[in-house]
């Protein structure tokens, strides 16, 4: 059964849009961190890109125990600052898909039958719908300790 695990980390964004691609690129370096480093068994990886919301959020399993959701969101910070938000904390308007997808509401529902977060980076810049690849420096530098609390919440 797909995304079949008790604890999933899901990279959400889009690498054609400058720091939208925070989330993959968490996910990518967890991948690398993951070929030297044992995960727990019950963990599943995914570089969900813009299909998070519709794919992945609308398809939950019984398995599930905990999501954390790995993303950008605009709130107010310095540019590179990560934080934890629990779903009922996200700034309202701050967090849709590009596509204007809500985010929030797939996420409100999945939190009646698991435990979601949202690991969220402020962005510096996101280009859309321009397209330009890569981080900036501030958003990119976060990427480590981005990993560091993936790492705690999974329980390694």
């Amino acid at each position: 059964m797909p995304y079949d695990a008790e604890i999933l980390v899901i990279g959400c964004g889009n690498i054609l849009f400058k720091d939208d691609g925070f989330g993959p690129a968490v996910i990518e370096a967890l991948e690398e961190y993951s070929k030297e480093h044992e995960l727990p068994e019950n963990t599943m990886i995914l570089d969900a890109g813009t299909g998070g919301p519709h794919f992945v959020f609308s398809l939950p399993q019984e398995s599930w125990k905990k999501l954390i959701v790995v993303d950008i969101v605009q709130f107010g910070a310095e540019p590179g600052t990560l934080r934890i938000f629990e779903v009922d904390e996200l700034p309202e308007g701050s967090y849709e898909s590009m596509h204007s997808w809500p985010v929030t509401q797939p996420l409100h529902d999945l939190s009646e039958i698991c435990e979601v977060m949202v690991i969220g980076c402020q962005p510096e810049s996101v280009s859309a719908p321009d397209v330009e690849l890569g981080l900036t420096k501030s958003v990119e530098d976060a990427i480590p300790e981005a990993i560091k609390m993936i790492l705690k919440e999974i329980g390694v």
